[in-house]
This record gives structure tokens, C-alpha cells and sequence, in this order.
């Protein structure tokens, strides 16, 4: 499957999901779809990222925005991920990287002094169409909350 590309239409994926069941882009047409790419489950970035989203889910309803997250770690992992942090959005399990592969998150990235493959962390902004519409690669926690939610702001003015 080629990569996505902006302005381009997302070809309907599915993904096995927390909650034990698979999901489909299309499940969510008429709503926007916020799709994050994080490296680990239980990680300190990745926490903070989940939390963050998770601390502003329901300015994202108010956007008609539904929020995955997405990592090559397996849905059980997710499950306890997600309970801990009280997150009230899916975590889908990329471990055959399809999605990591669509979006072209994978990249070569210096760990402990070695080359490793894994997610360079990015978000996807899908419109109610199904068109990706705004991405942010090489995402910086800190200030990544307030990027996206100026976006959605901008989109529904």
C-alpha cells in the first residue's frame, strides 16, 4: 500500500483496538479523525502525550473529533496502557506496521547510541470525508496540544 499523501483521501484501514474489537477509518465518517503515532506504551514521552489528550478529550468532542492513538505495541499492552492513564480514546495495534507504513512514521532514529528502526511520533489530522487534511511529523509534547487544538479552532471558524 503507498503512503498517504495530504489533500489525498485515506484509504479505509482496519486495526485491531482496545476494547477487543477492529476498527475501521470509515466507522468514523462525518467526524474528524485525530490519529497520533507514539513509539511505546509506558513511556515518559508517550505518557505525557496520552495524558495530554486525554486532559483536553472533551474540547476535542466539542470539535466532533475523535481522537486513536497508535503504536506497534500489542492490543494487551494497550489494555493496561489505557486503563492506567484512564484514557478515553481507542489505542489501535500496529504490529505488522500497515498504518506505521501508510503514514510513513517509521524512521531510523539513534537509541543509546545505536541505530534502531521505530515511530517517529506524528499526528494526522482526517477530515469527515476521509481526506488527510494537516500532519505534524517530529512532534514536540510540550507544545503539540496547542497545535492541534488551534487547527481544529482554525477548521471550525
Amino acid at each position: 500500500m503507498p503512503t498517504v499523501s495530504l489533500k489525498s483521501k485515506v484509504p479505509d484501514f482496519s486495526a485491531m483496538s482496545t476494547g477487543d474489537k477492529s476498527i475501521q477509518l470509515s466507522d468514523y465518517k462525518g467526524k474528524y479523525v485525530l490519529l497520533y503515532f507514539y513509539p511505546k506504551d509506558n513511556t515518559p514521552g508517550c505518557i505525557t502525550e496520552g495524558q495530554n489528550f486525554r486532559d483536553h478529550y472533551d474540547q476535542f468532542t466539542q470539535f466532533n473529533t475523535v481522537i486513536l492513538g497508535v503504536s506497534r505495541d500489542s492490543v494487551r499492552v494497550h489494555e493496561g496502557f489505557k486503563s492506567k492513564q484512564g484514557f478515553p480514546f481507542d489505542l489501535l495495534s500496529d504490529k505488522e506496521e500497515v498504518l506505521c507504513n501508510l503514514f510513513d512514521v517509521i524512521k531510523m532514529k539513534n537509541m543509546y547510541g545505536k541505530q534502531v528502526r521505530g515511530i517517529e511520533r506524528s499526528t494526522f489530522l482526517i477530515d469527515p470525508e476521509g481526506k488527510l487534511i494537516h500532519e505534524w511529523r517530529k512532534v514536540k509534547v510540550k507544545v503539540h496540544m496547542d497545535e492541534v487544538l488551534q487547527k481544529l479552532a482554525e477548521l471550525g471558524e
